[in-house]
């Protein structure tokens, strides 16, 4: 079994809960999330089944959107409403003000990653030191935030949609807004709609999926690899030329079909045998094809 499930994260489950429970329901081994959400948060995971799990490092780089709602007027060790509480103040900002302010963080900035998150330094995972109560320096990351936009203020909550690079915490984002605006601030919700080309409106909560496999109509549910990588022109191999790409091996543009590509410096295509079956991505250079990534 093959491809990338658009799953739908409820809240209460971990993403590697998710993986875990997939891996029953598919009663398969080799299965890989995209992008960590946190427990509380709900939305899209993509998960990478067999050999799409080559996928994962390359899905979780991808840009993501989210709806959030923050609350101003409280600060938390976690960012969220999760945490402990570590100061409240009265809101007593305007509307314009709040608008302002979240509007100034769209384009690039340096966020301090959070304690509470699954970062590692000097081979410790964050939130394990900050639940020994201790806290480390972190070094600020630049993150781009590529469109926020507000969708209802009703303070002390707002609720904002926000598309954004990989690595942006949205936890972090609503405690950088609050400072801002001196009333502190912290994350209520959180709902991923996006990751790159998988949507809210197309993806399975796990009921859905162990349905579907009961039913015997789970590849229905996924997403063959290739469909990644779309972008790239189709080569496929004559039959002489299978067994250079089942072994990985570099090849010319005369032993492909019919099909023709513009042999550019630097161009990849999508390999497929002879049979139709897709074999991996390949690079051209120095007049020859040469393995990218092998998913056969």
């Amino acid at each position: 079994m093959n491809g990338i499930l658009n799953i739908y994260k409820e809240a209460g489950f971990t993403s590697h809960d998710v993986v875990a429970k997939l891996r029953g329901i598919l009663k398969q081994k080799k299965i890989g999330h995209t992008g960590t959400l946190d427990p509380d948060a709900e939305g899209v995971l993509p998960v990478c089944v067999g050999n799409a799990t080559k996928l994962c490092g390359l899905l979780t780089d991808k840009e993501k959107t989210y709806e959030a709602v923050l609350l101003l007027g409280q600060e938390t060790d976690t960012q969220d409403l999760s945490g402990k509480v570590l100061r409240k103040a009265e809101v007593t900002v305007s509307e314009e003000a709040v608008r302002e302010a979240i509007l100034s963080f769209q384009g690039n900035y340096d966020q301090i990653p959070p304690m509470y998150s699954a970062l590692k330094i000097n081979g410790r995972k964050l939130y394990e030191l900050a639940r020994e109560g201790k806290e480390v320096e972190r070094k600020p990351r630049k993150v781009t935030l590529r469109e926020i936009s507000i969708s209802w203020i009703e303070l002390p909550e707002v609720s904002f949609t926000v598309t954004c690079s990989s690595g942006t915490y949205i936890r972090t984002l609503c405690h950088d807004i609050g400072e801002k605006l001196g009333c502190g601030g912290c994350m209520k919700s959180l709902l991923r709609t996006c990751v790159d080309r998988f949507h809210i409106e197309d993806s399975l909560r796990l009921s859905q999926i162990e349905e579907k496999m009961a039913e015997g109509r789970i590849s229905e549910c996924l997403i063959p690899v290739d469909k990644m990588f779309e972008q790239y022109p189709r080569v496929q191999m004559k039959e002489a030329g299978d067994r250079l790409v089942y072994n990985g091996n570099s090849f010319e543009l005369s032993i492909t079909s019919e099909t023709i590509v513009a042999a550019t410096e630097g161009i990849k295509v999508r390999v497929y045998d002879s049979k139709g079956a897709f074999v991996g991505i390949y690079q051209y250079e120095r007049r020859m094809f040469r393995p990218v990534k092998m998913f056969l």
